[in-house]
């Protein structure tokens, strides 16, 4: 991807984000020269690779296939006792997020507003392939069965709790627009706990076409 497209995307979240009346943390505007020299006061953001966040899978089509976060909070399983972690998402219209599962973290996906966003679900079996038996899964805490391969569409408000093993994708919903999605759950390690069903790229590749308006969590340590 371009810088430039990524400058985009991080202006056009922001606002959205202004828009729905969601507030990131001020160092969420800093510039990429106000990081300098400063690791020792802001080592848990860099550590733990909160801030901006972008993929597009591998895809080449980030509309398609991709998605753009905001990592508010983050454990760090080696450095800190935090057991938490938070981000918040933005998902346009049939902007998928391919079907993964998680070894360990426990999470749960909250429509914070917008458009509705559809989740489709499937068990893991042993081998880590799709299994055939229905999906019980909580929604705000009432239980729910889903048949493999179904799907729960979320509207602004709703939220779902999803365990280790299973497999989930999702999209906003056509015609209902994009979707402020929200993410509570154990640490998140993206490097070792993200089994994709079909293998995808992680970070993009970047062309660096104009310098950096805010810089992701994977710019950092070449800044700060």
């Amino acid at each position: 991807m371009k810088r430039s497209e990524i400058n985009q995307l991080i202006k056009n979240s922001i606002e959205f984000f202004n828009q729905m009346n969601f507030k990131l943390p001020p160092w969420a505007y800093w510039n990429p020269e106000d990081w300098r020299g400063k690791y020792e006061t802001c080592n848990e953001i860099v550590d733990n690779m909160l801030g901006w966040d972008l993929t597009d899978f591998g895809s080449g089509d980030f509309l398609k296939q991709g998605l753009i976060l905001f990592t508010i909070r983050n454990g760090n399983q080696q450095k800190d006792k935090k057991s938490y972690a938070e981000k918040i998402m933005i998902v346009e219209e049939m902007q998928e997020t391919p079907m993964h599962f998680h070894w360990s973290k426990m999470e749960d996906i909250i429509n914070r507003g917008g458009g509705n966003l559809v989740i489709e679900l499937y068990n893991s079996d042993k081998n880590e392939n799709f299994s055939s038996e229905d999906i019980e899964v909580k929604i705000d805490g009432i239980n729910r069965t889903v048949s493999a391969g179904g799907s729960v569409i979320l509207t602004p408000g709703e939220s779902i709790c999803l365990v280790p093993g299973v497999y989930h994708r999702f999209y906003g919903e056509k015609g209902k627009g994009k979707v402020l999605v929200g993410e509570v759950s154990a640490v998140n390690d993206d490097s070792s706990d993200n089994r994709f069903y079909v293998p995808v790229g992680r970070f993009p590749d970047i062309v660096e076409d104009e310098k950096p308006l805010h810089l992701l969590a994977s710019d950092l340590n070449k800044y700060i």
